[in-house]
C-alpha cells in the first residue's frame, strides 16, 4: 500500500482505510442501548455492566503495544489479524454466557486496539501532506458507523430471533468484508521492520506527548461515558429505549457533521488550542444543563455532540499534526492509545460505581463535568502548534 501520486492509485488504500475504520466502533456503541437487556439477560449488576463498558478501554490500553508487530509482519498483515480478532470476539460475545460476554469483549477490543494504533501511522506514511483531510475521512467513517450501530441496536434486537445476542453478532458481517478486502494487500506487502525507528523514550519523555495523551484519554472517557450510560439515564428520565437510542444516535451524528466541517475552519488559525478548549467547555455546559433542566435533553445532547465532534477529530489529528514524521506518529499513537485508553477506562466503571453509591445520576454527571473541565485545560496545551 505505497502512496502514489495519482488519485486513482490512492483510491484503493483510502477505501480500505474507510472500510477498516467502519468496523472499529459498532462493536462498542451497539452495547449501550442494549445494556439493560444484556444485564438482565446474563444476570449482572449495574457495576458489572459498568465494567463491561470499561473493559474495551482497558483492553485498548493493554493490547495497543501489540501493534508494534506491524514492524515485523507489516502493517497490512497486522491489520488483517486485528480484523480476525474482532470477528471472533463479536461471535463469541453473542453466545449468551457471562464468560463469553466478557471474553468476547476482550478479544474484539484487542483487534480494535491494534487497528486504532496502526491507522494513524498509515495515514502519516501514505498521506503526509493530507493528514487533516484523511483523518477527517477516517473520523467520518468512525462517527457514521458508530451512530448507525447505536440507532439500530434496539430495532435489531426486536427484529432478529436471537434478541440482543443476534443484534451484537450482526456486525461481524462487516468485519468479515473488511478482512477479505485487506487480504490481497497483506499478502503482497513485506514486513516493515523500521516502522517505529525512533526510540520509545523520545516520545515518552516529551511533555507535549503526555499532554496529547491526557487530552485523548479524557475526551475518550467523556465519549464512552456518554454512549455507555446515557441510554440508561434517559430511560430513567422517562424516554423509551428506542428514543434513548435515537438521542445517542443524534449525539454521534452531530459529532460526525461537526467533524466533517471543522477542517476548513482550522486553516484560519495558527493552532487548535481555542477550538478544543471551547469545545470542551461546551460539553461541560451541556452536562450541567442535563442536571438542572433534564426536560430538554434533546438540546443538551445536541450541544454535547457539537463539542464532542471537535474534540474527537482533533484528538485523532494531533497524532499526525504533532509528530515530525510517521515514525514518531507511530510511537505517539502507541502512547496515546495505550495510556489514553487506560485513563478513559476509568470513566464508565466509575460512573456505574457512583450511581450505585449515590442511587442517582446527579453525582456521576457532576463528576463528568469535572472531567470535561480538566479536558479543556489539556486541550489548550495539546492544541499549540508544536511537534514531538
Amino acid at each position: 500500500m505505497k502512496h502514489k501520486s495519482n488519485n486513482t492509485a490512492a483510491a484503493i488504500p483510502i477505501f480500505a482505510l474507510v472500510l477498516l475504520a467502519s468496523n472499529l466502533r459498532p462493536a462498542l456503541t451497539s452495547v449501550g442501548p442494549l445494556l439493560e437487556e444484556i444485564r438482565q439477560g446474563v444476570g449482572i449488576s449495574v457495576t458489572a455492566a459498568g465494567l463491561l463498558n470499561s473493559l474495551p478501554l482497558l483492553a485498548f490500553a493493554c493490547f495497543s503495544p501489540l501493534a508494534q508487530l506491524g514492524r515485523r509482519f507489516g502493517l497490512e498483515r497486522t491489520l488483517v489479524v486485528s480484523m480476525l480478532a474482532l470477528t471472533t470476539g463479536l461471535l463469541l460475545r453473542s453466545q449468551g454466557s457471562v464468560i463469553a460476554l466478557f471474553g468476547g469483549t476482550i478479544m474484539l477490543a484487542a483487534g480494535i486496539a491494534i487497528a486504532n494504533v496502526l491507522i494513524p501511522g498509515v495515514i502519516k506514511r501514505d498521506y503526509a501532506n493530507r493528514v487533516q483531510s484523511t483523518t477527517t475521512l477516517y473520523a467520518m467513517a468512525l462517527g457514521l458507523t458508530s451512530a448507525i450501530a447505536s440507532g439500530l441496536a434496539v430495532p435489531l434486537s426486536n427484529w432478529l430471533p436471537g434478541g440482543w445476542r443476534a443484534a451484537l453478532a450482526a456486525w461481524s458481517i462487516f468485519s468479515v468484508v473488511a478482512l477479505i478486502v485487506w487480504l490481497p494487500p497483506a499478502w503482497r506487502t513485506p514486513g516493515e521492520k523500521n516502522i517505529v525507528r525512533v526510540p520509545r523514550t523520545s516520545v515518552w519523555r516529551s511533555s507535549l506527548a503526555w499532554k496529547i495523551t491526557a487530552f485523548m484519554g479524557l475526551q475518550s472517557m467523556t465519549f464512552y461515558m456518554t454512549i455507555g450510560w446515557f441510554p440508561a439515564i434517559l430511560q430513567d428520565m422517562g424516554y423509551s429505549a428506542e428514543n434513548a437510542g435515537f438521542l445517542i444516535t443524534l449525539f454521534q451524528l452531530i459529532s460526525l457533521v461537526v467533524g466533517i466541517s471543522i477542517p476548513p475552519l482550522l486553516r484560519l488559525a495558527s493552532d487548535q488550542k481555542l477550538f478544543v478548549f471551547f469545545a470542551s467547555l461546551l460539553i461541560s455546559a451541556a452536562l450541567m444543563g442535563m442536571i438542572l433542566m433534564p426536560g430538554i435533553a434533546y438540546l443538551w445532547v445536541l450541544l454535547m455532540g457539537l463539542g464532542s465532534g471537535v474534540c474527537f477529530v482533533l484528538a485523532l489529528a494531533f497524532i499526525g499534526l504533532r509528530a515530525s514524521d510517521h515514525y514518531r506518529a507511530a510511537s505517539l499513537s502507541v502512547m496515546t492509545q495505550s495510556i489514553g485508553y487506560l485513563v478513559a477506562a476509568m470513566g464508565p466503571l466509575a460512573f456505574g460505581f457512583l450511581h450505585d453509591f449515590a442511587h442517582n445520576w446527579t453525582v456521576p454527571l457532576i463528576a463528568m463535568v469535572v472531567v470535561t473541565l480538566v479536558q479543556a485545560l489539556f486541550g489548550l496545551a495539546a492544541g499549540r502548534n508544536r511537534t514531538v
